[in-house]
């Protein structure tokens, strides 16, 4: 997979958002949140659950109405639901042509514009399900159809809300691939909001990480893929611990001597048991701690008897 080319500086945005606030009552899901997306750009929104990435994806598409701020879409918008929202007793080309539905024309131009010939040539998988009920599918076949839905309104950003959510890895590899081809063909922006931090930093140009309501973070995504805190939080890179000073000169005390082992050093028994946690000393004591509570114990039973 490879990310999409960044904007020219000299483009409109086809998606400029201003100290967005969105609220659910007197909670605030989103506080002075600005994004932009060019023409032709895939950028990705990460981020943790409950980070208010479904909220500005239904702000984004007109669903929800800001409290203050501005969203302004200069091209025509089309959004893939968290979870598909399939139509599940219509056929997978009854779901297509149901995208289409609020495009105006009529006699023959509304035939072509319901024509979902296209969309098959972009999703090849599809032509062998497309008479099939879209509530049968597999969940990557169901998330194909969820695309297609939404390219038949021909829009020129394609907004989509967890693209890989509970999709095998495979399937999200292939499904990415398409991505690809349809910004690269079509010109179409992609805003992939996205879970799996490293699949939409692999795919965008560009990415925002948003917490708590908030962007944490923006930018290039291999500088933020690259930068250690991005990593460890949403990459799953745990960060290596600093070695302590001469380290790889000090041999440990177990290390073999040439006088023999090393003082305290424990047996083939006691190196499959022993808590790495404790030091020679301590390791002595707790097993005195134990021999003497285990005496403790038998002649308590002897007294009982």
């Amino acid at each position: 997979m490879s990310a999409s080319q960044p904007p020219r500086s000299d483009v409109v945005d086809a998606v400029e958002v201003r100290d967005l606030v969105v609220r659910y009552g007197a909670a605030t899901a989103l506080d002075n949140v600005s994004l932009r997306v060019a023409p032709g750009e895939m950028v990705a929104l990460v981020g943790p659950n409950g980070a208010g990435k479904s909220t500005l994806v239904n702000t984004l598409t007109g669903i929800l109405t800001p409290a203050s701020g501005s969203v302004e879409v200069r091209a025509r918008i089309a959004q893939v639901p968290e979870g598909r929202q399939m139509f599940g007793d219509l056929t997978v080309d009854d779901n297509l042509r149901l995208g289409a539905w609020q495009l105006p024309g009529r006699g023959k131009s509304r035939r072509k514009q319901r024509d979902t010939s296209w969309v098959y040539e972009l999703l090849p998988d599809l032509v062998r399900v497309r008479d099939r009920k879209a509530g049968g599918l597999s969940g990557g076949q169901q998330q194909m159809v969820a695309v297609g839905r939404a390219l038949m309104s021909r829009p020129e950003v394609l907004v989509i809300d967890e693209l890989s959510l509970g999709l095998a890895p495979l399937i999200v590899a292939d499904l990415a691939e398409h991505l690809t081809e349809l910004n690269r063909e079509q010109g179409t922006a992609v805003v992939l909001i996205e879970q799996n931090a490293r699949l939409a930093l692999d795919l965008c140009s560009r990415a925002y990480v948003l917490e708590a309501g908030r962007i944490a973070a923006e930018g290039d995504s291999a500088d933020l893929a690259a930068s250690p805190d991005i990593a460890r939080a949403y990459l799953g890179e745990a960060q290596a611990l600093p070695s302590p000073p001469d380290a790889q000169d000090d041999p440990g005390p177990y290390a073999p001597r040439a006088d023999g082992p090393g003082p305290d050093a424990p047996g083939p028994d006691d190196r499959a048991t022993a808590d790495p946690a404790l030091t020679p000393g301590k390791a002595k004591t707790a097993r005195g701690n134990q021999d003497t509570a285990v005496q403790a114990a038998q002649a308590a039973t002897r007294e009982a008897k």
